[in-house]
């Protein structure tokens, strides 16, 4: 270990907020972090999701590393290309703190580059809660400059994560209110169990949402209905919130309380076969198109549709209509 350190970081150990991260994406083959006693493994035997050691080079001393709040799982076999980001923050119901977003940040920039992903799905490991929102523990110790600067870099993540090229899918099973809801409103679908909550209820702490809520609710649920939820802090159930279009699909919550997750998976299962580029080049002829006038966005359509041309899976596509057998793209 201290020899992977080493050669990671050179005589001393990485930042503590993203070594475990680092790591993870990087040797998660090939190596193992130490668990601390007492650390819940993922099911299947997964990465630990509590602290690990650091041990400097000479072996003696070690220095813990920040807990594991989001974590990363490919899936494999037939659904491999579907990748979860998994919200683990049990003890403070996923809040929006400084070590959740850093490492939020760090792996959502490492799905950015990774064209072998076809679909992402964010998700919550803890019970009854998709994200409870902003850490109003942490942001009591901020004076007004710091409180505007970590608002920023939320604002920024949620950015980064509607920026992500393939499709994104955020399954809320239970909670999802402010800066959780916004996370979810920057992916491109959504799904709900009934149970679900959610909504923006900055107003009810004499805020307003930061980091893009008030801008893509309205586009989302038309502006008189967002103004109306914004306006009273109003959450919703999952029925409410697929009636008004905020989520795609809406379940009942089963037993083991993951019915969002498995509808996400479901909905991520018939995107995963599509040709990967197509899909990519789909989403971003929408997601410019949609802010322009007309005229613009039917240039930026035929941009992407050019893009699409002269691609194996384009005359894939066609050789699989042609010959009456299901297409086997490779997103190329």
């Amino acid at each position: 270990m201290s020899t992977l350190l080493r050669r990671l970081a050179g005589p001393r150990c990485l930042p503590r907020r993203c070594l475990g991260v680092i790591l993870r994406e990087r040797h998660s083959r090939t190596s193992h972090l130490i668990p601390r006693e007492g650390s819940r493994l993922l099911p299947g035997g997964g990465r630990p999701l509590t602290a690990c050691s650091c041990a400097h080079s000479r072996g003696q001393h070690t220095e813990a590393v920040d807990p594991v709040e989001v974590d990363l799982k490919r899936l494999e076999g037939e659904d491999d290309g579907i990748v979860e980001v998994l919200m683990c923050r049990h003890k403070a119901r996923n809040a929006l703190g400084h070590v959740f977003v850093s490492q939020m940040r760090q792996l959502v920039s490492t799905l950015s580059n990774d064209s072998a992903v076809h679909v992402v799905i964010f998700r919550s490991l803890v019970p009854g809660v998709f994200c409870a929102g902003a850490d109003l523990k942490e942001r009591a110790l901020m004076n007004n400059a710091e409180s505007d600067l970590f608002v920023h870099g939320l604002r920024s993540l949620m950015t980064q994560i509607a920026s992500l090229p393939m499709p994104t899918i955020a399954a809320m099973d239970g909670v999802a209110l402010g800066g959780g809801l916004e996370l979810a409103l920057a992916c491109d679908l959504r799904t709900a169990a009934f149970s679900a909550q959610m909504g923006l209820i900055e107003t009810t702490r004499g805020l307003l949402p930061g980091a893009g809520g008030s801008q893509r609710l309205p586009r989302m649920v038309g502006i008189t209905l967002a103004k109306e939820l914004i306006f009273t802090g109003k959450r919703v159930g999952g029925q409410t919130a697929l009636e008004m279009g905020l989520v795609n699909r809406a379940v009942e919550q089963n037993q083991t309380g993951d019915a969002a997750h498995r509808e996400a998976l479901s909905l991520a299962r018939e995107i995963r076969p599509q040709a990967p580029i197509a899909v990519r080049m789909a989403k971003e002829a929408m997601n410019r198109g949609v802010e322009v006038d007309m005229t613009t966005a039917m240039a930026i359509e035929r941009m992407c549709y050019a893009r699409v041309i002269p691609t194996r899976d384009r005359q894939e596509g066609m050789a699989a209509f042609i010959e009456k057998r299901p297409p086997r793209y490779t997103g190329e």
